[in-house]
């Protein structure tokens, strides 16, 4: 929106042309986002509490989280609102990769929002059931999907689906370009043809699985909110890279043209994340709830196939991948030794994954700046991809 006004206004106030700069919109939607979150948020809070949009503790779960029950959940309102803002003012809507970006963070926020309607406001401990939350993230997930297969080939939205509709009319047997091809990291030349098909599963797989990763992790002050934010930053950096046709040369990565203003979507996320952890650290005054975790794992889910950099996610984004297996592992081990010996034995003392460190005696804040520390890493081993190669 700013950038449109900045050009209009550029040829008699030179200053405008700032605007044409990527990197002062990408300053410029960090520091936005920031204020709007540390000015709305305490508004945010106090409306959440009067309306007792309160979080239910656990009572089988560690004995220090009872105090947190009533705590204000739906924070990620509060993330949303910010990260929407920002994003809109300073982004280039005429660019055909800001849309799914938008509409899979603001469609996974919808399913996460109703789902803790359901359990805060209507009391009902279960929200939505499995398979109505799955069937709506996949809903939104396929379509993101479906768009991004050919957004790579695509200058234009009205070109992508000129694209879908030649697909199906050719029997779906269209091929997609090398720059859809998995790629693997730490090698130059070696990567996978994916095909359509292909690239739509694989795409669904990490937009679903992230949001829902993200989630699992959302369970201590502060513990998702800040992988969210390193692990955003380091994509943003590779939407950048990879929007450049110097760059993406330089470094042996695929040239995505347009991909480069998603630096801008992900300097609105860190500072809407950042804001939100003003008031999300330890003691915690709001929690996002599942309407923030579903909507920024599909954001990172979506940015990473953009920037074809899939693998590289799920390095920076091992804390995720740590949490999502504890709970297969945990959940599956339990259902297999029940039916075998009838009894239903655990490999974690509790799952998710940073329940089981409280468990053995972690404190909740070591807990949380440990796995933040080991993020800071993963996340520069993901970085370090770009020249080790």
């Amino acid at each position: 929106m700013l950038l449109w006004l900045a050009q209009i206004l550029q040829d008699d106030i030179g200053a405008f042309r700032l605007f044409n700069y990527i990197t002062f919109r990408a300053v410029m939607a960090t520091i936005t986002a920031l204020l709007i979150g540390l000015i709305a948020g305490p508004a945010v809070i106090r409306k959440l509490t009067v309306m007792k949009y309160g979080q239910a503790v656990r009572t089988d779960g560690p004995q220090t989280h009872l105090k947190k029950h009533g705590t204000p959940t739906m924070g990620g309102v509060l993330l949303l609102i910010a990260l929407g803002v920002a994003t809109v003012l300073w982004c280039d809507w005429s660019n055909r990769l800001i849309w799914p970006v938008m509409i899979v963070t603001m469609g996974f926020g919808a399913v996460g929002w109703v789902d803790d309607y359901r359990k805060v406001v209507r009391q009902d401990p279960e929200g939505m059931r499995s398979a109505e939350k799955y069937f709506w993230q996949s809903l939104v997930g396929i379509a993101a999907a479906l768009y991004l297969a050919f957004s790579v080939s695509a200058p234009t939205p009205v070109k992508v689906f000129e694209l879908f509709f030649q697909w199906v009319q050719s029997g779906f047997s269209m091929d997609l370009p090398p720059k859809a091809d998995l790629i693997v990291p730490f090698v130059k030349t070696i990567s996978y043809p994916l095909g359509v098909w292909g690239f739509i599963a694989l795409t669904y797989c990490v937009i679903v699985g992230t949001s829902n990763a993200v989630n699992f992790t959302d369970g201590l002050d502060g513990l998702a909110i800040m992988p969210t934010v390193m692990v955003g930053s380091g994509l943003g950096l590779f939407a950048y890279l990879t929007g450049s046709a110097t760059y993406s040369k330089y470094l042996f990565i695929p040239h995505i043209p347009g991909a480069g203003e998603l630096i801008i979507f992900c300097g609105a996320m860190a500072g809407a994340g950042l804001a939100f952890l003003w008031y999300n650290a330890h003691p915690a005054q709001v929690f996002m709830g599942d309407v923030g975790a579903l909507a920024l794992g599909g954001a990172l889910g979506t940015i990473a196939v953009i920037v074809r950099q899939e693998i590289v996610l799920f390095i920076m984004g091992g804390i995720f991948v740590a949490e999502t297996l504890s709970v297969i592992i945990q959940v599956g081990w339990f259902k297999f030794t029940k039916k075998r010996y009838g009894v239903g034995r655990r490999v974690f003392l509790m799952a998710p994954l940073h329940h089981h460190f409280e468990q053995k005696g972690w404190k909740e804040t070591q807990v949380v700046v440990r796995f933040w520390i080991i993020t800071m890493m993963l996340v520069l081993v993901g970085l370090s991809t770009l020249k080790l190669r």
